[in-house]
Protein backbone atom coordinates (compact mmCIF):
# COMPACT_ATOMS: atom_id res chain seq x y z
CA UNK A 1 0.00 0.00 0.00
CA UNK A 2 1.37 3.36 -0.67
CA UNK A 3 2.37 6.02 2.00
CA UNK A 4 -0.05 8.82 1.11
CA UNK A 5 1.61 12.79 1.76
CA UNK A 6 -0.14 15.89 2.93
CA UNK A 7 -0.37 17.54 -0.46
CA UNK A 8 0.33 21.37 -0.40
CA UNK A 9 -2.04 23.29 -3.07
CA UNK A 10 0.25 23.55 -5.24
CA UNK A 11 0.68 19.90 -5.69
CA UNK A 12 -2.76 19.42 -6.26
CA UNK A 13 -2.51 19.95 -9.95
CA UNK A 14 0.74 17.81 -10.46
CA UNK A 15 1.29 15.43 -13.04
CA UNK A 16 1.91 12.43 -10.52
CA UNK A 17 -1.25 13.05 -8.51
CA UNK A 18 -3.15 12.98 -11.95
CA UNK A 19 -1.11 9.73 -12.27
CA UNK A 20 -2.42 8.14 -8.93
CA UNK A 21 -5.82 9.46 -9.52
CA UNK A 22 -6.51 7.27 -12.89
CA UNK A 23 -4.37 4.95 -11.00
CA UNK A 24 -6.54 4.50 -8.25
CA UNK A 25 -9.89 4.68 -9.86
CA UNK A 26 -9.06 2.12 -12.68
CA UNK A 27 -8.09 -0.24 -9.64
CA UNK A 28 -11.11 0.60 -8.04
CA UNK A 29 -13.22 -0.36 -11.31
CA UNK A 30 -11.05 -3.44 -11.25
CA UNK A 31 -11.76 -4.21 -8.32
CA UNK A 32 -15.53 -3.42 -8.15
CA UNK A 33 -16.38 -5.29 -11.80
CA UNK A 34 -16.39 -8.59 -10.94
CA UNK A 35 -17.20 -9.83 -13.88
CA UNK A 36 -16.16 -7.56 -16.36
CA UNK A 37 -17.95 -9.69 -19.72
CA UNK A 38 -21.38 -7.78 -17.87
CA UNK A 39 -20.03 -4.94 -19.97
CA UNK A 40 -20.11 -6.68 -23.52
CA UNK A 41 -22.42 -5.12 -25.69
CA UNK A 42 -23.92 -2.76 -22.76
CA UNK A 43 -23.72 0.78 -25.14
CA UNK A 44 -22.08 3.55 -24.20
CA UNK A 45 -24.97 6.16 -25.51
CA UNK A 46 -26.43 6.59 -22.08
CA UNK A 47 -23.19 8.08 -20.73
CA UNK A 48 -22.18 11.78 -21.85
CA UNK A 49 -18.69 11.19 -19.85
CA UNK A 50 -18.03 8.06 -21.79
CA UNK A 51 -19.58 8.54 -25.09
CA UNK A 52 -16.99 11.33 -25.69
CA UNK A 53 -14.16 8.77 -25.96
CA UNK A 54 -16.48 6.48 -28.02
CA UNK A 55 -16.25 8.42 -31.18
CA UNK A 56 -12.18 7.58 -30.92
CA UNK A 57 -12.82 4.00 -31.11
CA UNK A 58 -14.17 1.50 -33.21
CA UNK A 59 -16.10 -0.19 -30.49
CA UNK A 60 -18.96 1.55 -28.38
CA UNK A 61 -19.59 -0.81 -25.71
CA UNK A 62 -19.06 -0.37 -22.11
CA UNK A 63 -16.35 -3.37 -22.04
CA UNK A 64 -14.34 -1.84 -24.91
CA UNK A 65 -13.98 1.45 -22.89
CA UNK A 66 -13.00 -1.01 -19.53
CA UNK A 67 -10.07 -2.59 -21.42
CA UNK A 68 -9.09 0.33 -22.82
CA UNK A 69 -8.76 1.83 -19.28
CA UNK A 70 -6.78 -1.18 -18.22
CA UNK A 71 -4.66 -1.04 -21.16
CA UNK A 72 -3.78 2.79 -20.20
CA UNK A 73 -3.28 1.79 -16.83
CA UNK A 74 -0.23 -0.87 -17.78
CA UNK A 75 1.14 1.73 -20.02
CA UNK A 76 1.71 4.01 -17.36
CA UNK A 77 2.48 1.40 -14.67
CA UNK A 78 4.94 -0.58 -17.19
CA UNK A 79 5.42 1.69 -19.93
CA UNK A 80 4.50 2.18 -23.37
CA UNK A 81 6.16 -0.74 -25.45
CA UNK A 82 6.82 0.82 -28.80
CA UNK A 83 5.36 -0.66 -31.57
CA UNK A 84 8.53 0.02 -33.67
CA UNK A 85 10.82 -1.30 -31.46
CA UNK A 86 8.57 -4.61 -31.47
CA UNK A 87 8.54 -4.97 -35.24
CA UNK A 88 12.53 -4.51 -35.02
CA UNK A 89 12.83 -7.28 -32.69
CA UNK A 90 10.48 -9.22 -34.91
CA UNK A 91 12.62 -9.05 -37.88
CA UNK A 92 15.51 -8.82 -36.21
CA UNK A 93 17.12 -11.42 -38.34
CA UNK A 94 16.58 -9.77 -41.09
CA UNK A 95 18.38 -6.58 -40.92
CA UNK A 96 21.64 -6.76 -42.44
CA UNK A 97 24.85 -5.49 -40.57
CA UNK A 98 25.67 -3.37 -44.20
CA UNK A 99 21.96 -1.57 -43.14
CA UNK A 100 23.23 -0.59 -39.46
CA UNK A 101 26.64 0.23 -40.68
CA UNK A 102 25.21 2.36 -43.47
CA UNK A 103 23.27 4.69 -40.60
CA UNK A 104 26.15 4.55 -38.31
CA UNK A 105 28.22 6.34 -41.37
CA UNK A 106 25.27 8.74 -42.13
CA UNK A 107 24.84 9.82 -38.36
CA UNK A 108 28.93 10.36 -37.90
CA UNK A 109 28.63 12.83 -41.20
CA UNK A 110 26.26 15.34 -39.30
CA UNK A 111 27.93 15.27 -36.37
CA UNK A 112 29.92 17.16 -38.29
CA UNK A 113 28.46 21.15 -38.04
CA UNK A 114 29.94 23.69 -36.56
CA UNK A 115 29.92 24.73 -33.17
CA UNK A 116 28.80 28.44 -33.58
CA UNK A 117 25.90 27.13 -35.18
CA UNK A 118 25.09 24.59 -32.45
CA UNK A 119 25.09 26.81 -29.55
CA UNK A 120 22.56 29.39 -31.08
CA UNK A 121 20.74 25.90 -31.93
CA UNK A 122 20.83 24.84 -28.75
CA UNK A 123 19.70 28.11 -27.00
CA UNK A 124 16.75 27.88 -29.39
CA UNK A 125 15.83 24.54 -28.47
CA UNK A 126 15.85 25.01 -25.30
CA UNK A 127 13.23 27.81 -24.60
CA UNK A 128 11.67 25.66 -26.99
CA UNK A 129 11.58 22.33 -25.74
CA UNK A 130 10.84 23.94 -22.13
CA UNK A 131 7.38 25.32 -24.13
CA UNK A 132 6.74 21.58 -25.63
CA UNK A 133 7.79 19.87 -22.19
CA UNK A 134 4.71 22.43 -20.83
CA UNK A 135 2.14 21.88 -23.68
CA UNK A 136 2.19 18.68 -23.50
CA UNK A 137 2.56 18.66 -19.50
CA UNK A 138 -1.11 20.63 -19.07
CA UNK A 139 -2.27 17.97 -22.08
CA UNK A 140 -1.63 14.92 -20.28
CA UNK A 141 -2.53 16.22 -16.92
CA UNK A 142 -5.84 17.16 -18.76
CA UNK A 143 -6.38 13.75 -20.64
CA UNK A 144 -5.78 11.87 -17.45
CA UNK A 145 -8.20 13.78 -15.42
CA UNK A 146 -11.27 13.09 -18.25
CA UNK A 147 -9.77 9.30 -17.94
CA UNK A 148 -10.00 9.57 -14.31
CA UNK A 149 -13.73 10.80 -15.17
CA UNK A 150 -14.99 7.76 -17.29
CA UNK A 151 -13.05 5.49 -15.16
CA UNK A 152 -15.41 6.39 -12.10
CA UNK A 153 -18.40 6.80 -14.36
CA UNK A 154 -17.56 3.22 -15.64
CA UNK A 155 -17.87 1.80 -12.46
CA UNK A 156 -20.73 3.76 -11.27
CA UNK A 157 -22.69 1.99 -14.49
CA UNK A 158 -21.68 -1.44 -13.90
CA UNK A 159 -23.05 -0.88 -10.10
CA UNK A 160 -26.37 0.12 -11.78
CA UNK A 161 -26.55 -2.22 -14.72
CA UNK A 162 -25.31 -5.42 -11.87
CA UNK A 163 -27.57 -3.36 -8.95
CA UNK A 164 -25.51 -2.90 -6.06
CA UNK A 165 -24.34 -0.20 -3.99
CA UNK A 166 -25.25 3.71 -3.87
CA UNK A 167 -26.71 4.40 -7.78
CA UNK A 168 -25.67 8.45 -7.19
CA UNK A 169 -21.96 7.41 -5.84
Amino acid sequence: MMMQMQETPNQKNSLFNAMNSFIGAVNNMDQTIMVPSLLRDVPVDGDSELSSLKADMDEGDMYSHYQLLKSIRRDIEWGVRCAAADERRKEGMKISRTNSSASTSSSMSTASLSSSDEDDDDEEEGEDLEKQFQFHLVGLQGVLSKLTQQANCLTRRYKKEVGIGGWGQ
